[in-house]
């Protein structure tokens, strides 16, 4: 029988079928672990990202493997789990099935956690020359556009491309712009410049776009004037209320002025994946579904949108903001909705969402923290902020090898991880922009 036609067949116990194994589609998978009921994961990659720690795999402080895990390693002693990596095309809602690559998979409640992507706000031609930092593919192609930035700065003889090549542009202002900025401001500054005999490294100039009054507008004003003295300490030229009008190969234009770089890095929007359309959803601008107070979408019962595919609020009514804790407490929560359902308990009340922080960090030694009722910057900051992040990486060994790497970058301001790979013309085919059907395609 083929997996197809095993997919269909008759369940001994209700099916969930989970799209996408971020952090809430992992949590939802796993605190269904003693329920019966039959769990599929789908997701078009074979690992789970640590999305927060993406930015030091781009800049050459992790490599990828430090904070991805396969999905099956994961759930591996999860019996009611079967996990498929396939590409989700599209939700027949009236027949419950959820179309995978050659398969049809049948659901009797459907999780949909299919994350975003970058939003350029209507320009997607700009993708290739300011690729964003969502998957492990964006973070080693811009380490590997960064590297390449200096090895041609050493053998470069023209004063204006050498310039170029050493200017650095981040589109966005919030956490990633900040922490790209500030990694590689000490990859230039103080990490390498002692490798390099024809060019002075120092030279770099990085700069911090953001359309907006300041950095990091979720931190309170305070915080965010400190992060940015202190980007600025690092040689971070930061420059608020100046918005991006295009992209280009050789460098942005802004509202106050082109700028020539020989790289650019977009952190400045998310857009939800097209799960939205797959369900002719009601949607947000960003494209987020607009569920119902217990993640469900309108109509369908059946059907939760959690993380950033979903547009949930608070008590308040404000937006639930799209980080890894609100995703891990949807995908808690829809679980217990499930688990009462197939159990014939009360149904859990309305979602409430429970804000844990805001953290950034500026460099290697620097962070901001904003807790409930503690504020917290500068190396304190950034020791609950490492502690924060080892705890929630997966496995010990991976908690072990991020540690041991900061550590060692922190004594020696050294990066093991900075292997140019694929410079021939399979970079050029992997840097080129995606067909308008790809989106399509989540997992």
């Amino acid at each position: 029988m083929s997996l197809s036609e095993a997919s269909v067949s008759p369940a001994a116990h209700p099916r969930v079928v989970i799209i996408g194994a971020g952090f809430g589609g992992l949590e939802a998978a796993k605190a269904l672990r003693h329920v019966p009921v039959d769990v599929t994961v789908i997701d078009r990659h074979n690992y789970h990202c640590f999305q927060p720690l993406l930015y030091q795999v781009a800049t050459a402080t992790l490599s990828p493997s430090d904070i991805a895990w396969p999905i099956r390693g994961i759930l591996r002693n999860q019996r009611n789990v079967t996990v498929l990596m396939a590409e989700v095309t599209g939700v027949n809602t009236e027949k419950r099935l959820v179309h995978a690559g050659p398969v049809a998979v049948p659901y009797d409640y459907l999780v949909l956690a299919t994350g975003a992507t970058h939003s350029y706000f209507g320009h997607d031609e700009w993708a290739d020359a300011a690729p964003g930092l969502k998957q492990i593919e964006d973070a080693t192609r811009i380490r590997r556009r960064i590297l390449l930035a200096f090895e041609k700065a050493e053998l470069t003889q023209d004063p204006t491309e050498h310039e170029r090549l050493l200017t650095f542009v981040i589109v966005g202002g919030g956490p990633t712009g900040v922490e790209m900025a500030g990694a590689i401001a000490e990859v230039a500054c103080q990490t390498l410049p002692s490798e390099f005999r024809n060019v002075d490294l120092r030279q770099s100039r990085i700069l911090l776009l953001e359309a907006g009054p300041r950095l990091l507008a979720a931190f309170p004003e305070d915080l965010s004037a400190y992060a940015q003295r202190e980007l600025e300490r690092l040689g971070v030229e930061v420059r608020t209320g100046t918005a991006v009008t295009r992209c280009d190969s050789h460098g942005v234009e802004t509202s106050s002025g082109r700028i020539e770089a020989g790289t650019i890095i977009w952190a400045a929007g998310v857009v939800a994946s097209p799960a939205a359309r797959w369900l002719d959803a009601e949607r947000d601008k960003a494209g987020r579904i607009k569920v119902a107070s217990d993640l469900t979408i309108p109509g369908r019962p059946e059907i939760f949108a959690i993380g950033d595919t979903a547009a949930p609020v608070t008590a308040d009514g404000r937006p639930v903001p799209g980080i890894a804790p609100a995703a891990k407490q949807m995908g808690g929560y829809v679980a217990s909705v499930i688990t009462a359902r197939v159990s014939g308990h009360t149904v859990p009340g309305p979602f409430r969402y429970r804000h844990q922080g805001d953290l950034a960090t500026i460099g290697r030694k620097v962070a901001v923290v904003k807790l409930k009722h503690v504020q917290l910057r500068g190396f304190v900051g950034w020791v609950f902020w490492g502690v924060a992040h080892i705890y929630f990486l997966i496995g010990i060994r991976n908690r072990f090898v991020v540690a041991f790497n900061w550590l060692w970058n922190y004594f020696t301001f050294q990066r093991g991880a900075r292997l140019i790979t694929e410079t021939g013309p399979a970079a050029q085919e992997q840097a080129a922009p995606q067909s308008q059907d790809a989106p399509e395609r989540v997992g």
